[in-house]
């Protein structure tokens, strides 16, 4: 089967079709370290992980790279902001990055390139651009010439008078049309600066992107470019400019766009009070998991509100998961592996969920498809062998979504003498028909957190709460 993609370039759905056949080469634009990364950044950061992740299940050779900027107007301003040096600020949040891709479960990429660790190779090609006429020097600036790049507006699909009319340009700037953009800056007193042959400063936003992608791809058109639909104009428009006026070449083939996260339907912003950062959420719910099915309940190319209520949802999805999970394993203890030969009924979901996922990584689709198993594997509970199929397919694909199979916790020692103390004096008293005591343990148990299952042939289990 084929697999299917979005193409913001094209702006229609199309074959995925890789250029050098079973290799994939994917870029995605990551963070700049000025603060601490945000639940906003952990939907970019799991959503383009999980694709690598699919392609990979489907054969491919990803080859995966995902930037840092490390130096910028905004690290500047904050470590001004903090009396700190630019250094320090830059080394404290890559670390915390690094900290919540660890807490998220996501991989680095196979190269995660710094900006201030190329700018030689940024220098150079922009030396390249002013040669082949699409930019010029200005006062120790460097600026790409838009109305040179016949194609400027191709991804955004904005004309030229429509771009111009937002935008203004700044009393310092010396540029010869408001559109043009720096691919150089010369710094200021007391700026972080590099040598260039225009002079001490510092590359512009999107050059970097433009050249470390196709250095650490080790091509000149990408396969997929990834990022924020936030990111198409003016960031994405511009590295394809620069990229494809420097080598004549398209920049890459497909363009993946996700949507944007707001907070109870408004923009995320401190001033808010509604900024949540990806260790705040990991603070107050433990489990990055209930994170993970939040993103997955919708489109990765739509928008997402995030509210409490919705991860309540996620919190009660995860627990039909953990139950299960608990369940299984118990039939597993002593038991051998279930026999050769899967169920077609639990083949046919597996194949609906890589239906589900060729047609654009339809995530709510294929997420409906692991509760399919749930409910599959909970219906035939007492047929062992069907019951273990369902959740050796389920654990399958939630390892495709990057989820983990964690069943729900007894105790914390595995053993508690007073829950089963209580357990027996119920199942004592259901014994003598009274009813009214066994009911009386039960809400106590609840009270301490204790859920029980009594099961058809009259045994009882019982798990902690979530």
């Amino acid at each position: 089967m084929a697999i299917f993609i979005y193409n913001s370039l094209t702006k229609k759905k199309e074959e995925f079709a890789p250029i050098a056949g079973p290799r994939v080469n994917i870029y995605t634009c990551g963070v700049t370290v000025y603060d601490e990364s945000h639940i906003g950044h952990a939907r970019s950061l799991y959503i383009f992980d999980l694709i690598r992740r699919y392609l990979k299940y489907r054969g491919y050779k990803v080859n995966f790279v995902r930037n840092i900027t490390d130096i910028d107007d905004k690290i500047i301003k904050r470590a001004n902001e903090l009396k700190t040096g630019w250094k320090e600020l830059v080394a404290k949040y890559i670390n915390s990055y690094y900290e919540d891709l660890k807490l998220l479960g996501i991989e680095k990429g196979d190269s995660e390139p710094r900006a201030t660790e190329n700018i030689p190779d940024m220098v150079e090609y922009i030396r390249k651009l002013i040669e082949k006429g699409y930019a010029y020097e200005s006062a120790g600036d460097v600026y790409f010439s838009v109305r040179k790049f016949s194609s400027y507006g191709q991804l955004s699909g904005q004309s030229i008078d429509q771009m111009q009319k937002g935008v203004r340009i700044e009393p310092n700037e010396a540029k010869r049309d408001p559109l043009d953009f720096a691919l150089w800056k010369s710094s200021k007193e007391g700026e972080p600066s590099w040598p260039s042959p225009w002079g001490e400063g510092r590359p512009g936003w999107h050059i970097e992107c433009s050249v470390m992608s196709q250095k650490f791809l080790k091509t000149e058109t990408l396969d997929i470019h990834a990022g924020g639909r936030d990111l198409v104009f003016p960031h994405h428009e511009n590295e394809t400019a620069q990229a494809e006026s420097a080598t004549g070449k398209p920049f890459a083939k497909y363009w993946i766009h996700h949507g944007l996260l707001t907070i109870n339907a408004q923009k995320m912003a401190k001033s808010l009070g509604n900024f949540i950062t990806i260790k705040d959420f990991g603070a107050r719910y433990k489990d990055m998991d209930l994170l993970k099915l939040f993103f997955l309940s919708a489109h990765y190319s739509h928008p997402v509100d995030y509210t409490d209520e919705k991860i309540e949802e996620a919190k009660q999805a995860l627990a039909r998961i953990a139950i299960l999970s608990g369940k299984l394993d118990g039939m597993r203890v002593g038991a051998g592996s279930p026999g050769r030969g899967e169920n077609k009924e639990v083949s046919d979901i597996r194949n609906e969920f890589i239906a589900s996922m060729d047609d654009d990584f339809n995530t709510p689709q294929a997420l409906a498809c692991c509760f399919e198993l749930v409910n599959l594997a909970n219906k035939n509970i007492e047929n062992r062998e069907f019951a273990l199929q369902a959740g050796d397919a389920l654990r399958e694909l939630l390892d495709i979504l990057g989820l983990g199979v964690r069943a729900a916790a007894r105790s914390d020692s595995g053993i508690d003498k007073d829950v089963e103390a209580k357990i027996a004096a119920r199942n004592n008293a259901r014994a003598a028909r009274d009813f009214a005591l066994a009911d009386k343990i039960r809400k106590e148990l609840d009270q301490m957190g204790v859920i029980l299952e009594d099961t058809k042939d009259g045994k009882t289990t019982w798990r902690r709460k979530l």
